[in-house]
């Protein structure tokens, strides 16, 4: 398996290209990410000349590129079980970018400490600096884009990129849908070109500067019963952070730490993956299910289905009626939508 490297470009932009990347950021940041990727065939086989090969083992390309090519390589990642565990260190020349392409849950560990545990949502982004040991266990099926960086194109951020977990960055998912839906038509400059922007885009980062815990599990499953319980009613913030023993701006915070997803939004959520099933299984009109998920309007019931899912209530409806829930429709800690923006994609 053959992969791509790129010669060694700088990721410092002229005044010209520097507004027209932060026009193109804001563009991308301004887009919604969820949104469903083209069916890929099952038998569809990796060519040599695809632009982004697939990794046989987590994190390791078959062949490595030749030395004055390795600026910058992107592969891609995709495995099928429901559990997995994998371990790798990065190495010492490279910072290695994930970005996830689906939902999953997993927990990132190194040396016993644990870097990250919960739900990553697609767009996803998580970063480890070079030498460093990573340990993974996916408790769900997973699918990554992995980009590995030269240290010489990240040379200010060589301390705190590491580590670096950020829930559905926008321009990282909105980089990794466009390599995945050209496929194979995506050659080797355009590739390049995806690289050399989240390189920039890592440069960019405003790192946090205080940490928030996330919320602690029998918190957590507390409020997520509470919603499963109370979905189809108003649900205030107040409400739920009296459920979780919290103020509301703990809660908040804290909430987002461990899903992902702000209260609001997670309940939205909650609401479209039930509108689903009362879709997929049933012949009622639009305007009783969105009533019976806790909407007050169709309208906004469709607005909202839309963003969440990619398809409006109706076309979604067309594609699934008669069949079943996905398997994945539920995970434990964040529902995830229909396809789960990447899962029609995945080979």
């Amino acid at each position: 398996m053959e992969s791509i490297g790129f010669a060694r470009l700088p990721v410092v932009a002229n005044g010209g290209e520097a507004r027209r990347g932060r026009t193109m950021s804001s563009n991308l940041h301004a887009a919604h990410a969820w949104i469903d990727f083209p069916v890929a065939p099952r038998d569809h086989e990796i060519r040599a000349t695809q632009a982004i090969p697939r990794e046989s083992q987590w994190r390791r390309i078959d062949r490595a590129p030749e030395p004055a090519n390795e600026g910058i390589t992107i592969s891609r990642w995709d495995d099928p079980r429901s559990t997995s565990s994998q371990e790798t260190t990065t190495p010492k020349d490279r910072y290695f970018v994930g970005i996830a392409l689906k939902t999953t849950r997993a927990k990132l560990t190194r040396n016993g400490r644990i870097i990250f545990e919960g739900t990553m949502p697609a767009g996803s982004l998580y970063v480890t600096a070079p030498a460093q040991p990573l340990g993974a266990q996916f408790q769900s099926p997973c699918a990554f884009l992995h980009v590995h960086i030269s240290t010489d194109h990240l040379p200010a951020h060589a301390d705190g990129l590491n580590d670096l977990v950020l829930l559905r960055d926008p321009l990282a998912a909105e980089l990794a849908k466009a390599l995945i839906e050209h496929g194979d038509a995506a050659d080797r400059q355009f590739t390049r070109c995806i690289g050399q922007t989240l390189a920039m885009h890592l440069t960019r980062i405003e790192l946090p500067r205080v940490k928030v815990n996330a919320l602690p599990k029998w918190r957590l499953r507390r409020v997520e019963q509470y919603i499963a319980d109370h979905f189809d009613r108003c649900i205030s913030l107040s409400e739920l952070a009296n459920v979780a023993g919290l103020s509301r701006m703990h809660f908040a915070a804290q909430f987002r730490a461990a899903t992902g997803y702000r209260p609001r939004e997670y309940l939205l959520t909650q609401r479209v993956e039930h509108a689903k099933g009362l879709l997929a299984t049933t012949e009622r009109p639009l305007a009783e299910i969105a009533l019976a998920v806790g909407f007050s309007t169709q309208a906004h019931f469709s607005t909202v289905f839309k963003r969440i899912s990619g398809q409006s209530p109706a076309r979604w409806r067309l594609a699934n009626a008669g069949g079943q829930l996905e398997a994945e429709a539920r995970p434990r800690r964040r529902a995830s939508s229909e396809r789960d923006w990447f899962a029609s994609a995945a080979a």
